[in-house]
């Protein structure tokens, strides 16, 4: 099936994908974008996969203080070669990750560095919700699988809706970009500030 240059453009610059790989998903996904976008998406996490285990010995270190300056982001991101670590993709990528940081709060970068002691006194905390709500006993195990993802999707950074584009999380956004560069990239630690009040 052949596609229009129109929708190319157009899923290009929702994605940064290349070009070609735009059409090869729009003609597998029959012109639908939603479609395309999916497969672009799936394409990113098993490259993703693949370079997960590369060492990334390069990178940068971003920063965004939000305009009323109650607000500061660091974020440490790595990347495999110094050439990657000095493209725009890449530095933009860092300088929106500072930006979401400052904006969503998040407390770890990936359900992972949950300390298992917070995750079984959440799980404690959602048994007995359920229980108030007068769910059955033999279903409140699935319940607090399903709300336990709530909580990763609100409290790490990875799981998060991203601040651009809330159809994607931070991972998915993060898979595009090592589609793209070709590269294991790795958001390595971070620092949010924020003004107290005393």
């Amino acid at each position: 099936m052949s596609v229009s240059m129109e929708k190319i453009k157009r899923l290009r610059e929702e994605t940064s994908a290349k070009l070609i790989d735009c059409k090869k998903a729009l003609e597998e996904a029959g012109g639908n974008i939603d479609e395309a976008r999916k497969i672009l998406r799936k394409k990113g996490a098993k490259i993703a996969q693949k370079k997960s285990g590369e060492k990334t010995g390069q990178g940068t270190i971003a920063s965004y203080v939000h305009h009323n300056g109650n607000v500061g982001v660091l974020v440490e991101v790595h990347c495999q070669s110094d050439f990657v670590a000095r493209t725009d993709e890449f530095q933009t990528f860092a300088k929106d990750i500072a930006m979401h940081i400052a904006a969503f709060n998040p407390r770890w970068i990936s359900p992972e560095e949950v300390p298992s002691p917070v995750i079984e006194e959440e799980k404690d905390i959602l048994r007995a919700q359920a229980r108030q709500e007068g769910k059955p006993d033999k279903i409140i195990e699935r319940i607090v699988e399903g709300r336990i993802k709530k909580f990763y999707s609100e409290k790490c950074l990875l799981s998060q809706p991203f601040l651009k584009d809330e159809k994607k999380t931070v991972k998915e956004h993060l898979e595009e970009l090592i589609a793209k560069v070709g590269e294991n990239v790795r958001i390595h630690r971070f620092t949010r500030y924020e003004l107290r009040q005393e």
